[in-house]
């Protein structure tokens, strides 16, 4: 699915964000995030959790912040509209297409990044983009073990 993200859902889920979000840095911090929630595998979290999409979203948190923040909220309607999800789709409504829709992911997990302040971790910052990764997802259990090898692997297939 690394292959398929790279290749499909980044090209297409960057057309419909300003072009000022598509960086190498966002790239690479997308890319080590995924791994890092879901290997690209995972459309739901392992277990009983409640998180949903590639890139992990509960509805509460990430899916909610994206719809309200004052950085985002217009970019997300926008995506939403062009993919076709009319009227102003509820919280309830994009944590249930997240979990099917790539794109829809790929865009809110960009959105969330655009939120934090400050330039995203490059190639060479992992410890930053570790920090970044959990002030915007807030994970519930933190795997600080695996991020270094997720964020090595995000950069080497840029």
């Amino acid at each position: 699915m690394l292959h398929n993200t790279l290749t499909y859902v980044f090209p297409a889920s960057f057309a419909l964000l300003p072009r000022v979000m598509d960086t190498p840095e966002a790239r690479g911090m997308l890319l080590a995030i995924g791994l890092q929630e879901s290997e690209f595998e995972h459309r739901r979290q392992l277990g009983t959790g409640p998180a949903r999409g590639l890139w992990q979203f509960e509805a509460a948190g990430a899916v909610a912040g994206v719809l309200l923040h004052p950085a985002t909220k217009l970019h997300a309607r926008f995506v939403l509209t062009e993919l076709l999800y009319s009227g102003v789709p509820t919280v309830k409504d994009v944590y249930t297409a997240i979990e099917h829709n790539d794109m829809l992911a790929c865009c809110f997990a960009r959105l969330l990044l655009w939120t934090l302040p400050g330039l995203l971790a490059g190639r060479d910052e992992m410890e930053k983009g570790w920090l970044q990764y959990l002030a915007a997802w807030q994970p519930g259990a933190p795997r600080h073990v695996d991020w270094p090898e997720n964020f090595r692997q995000a950069w080497s297939v840029l």
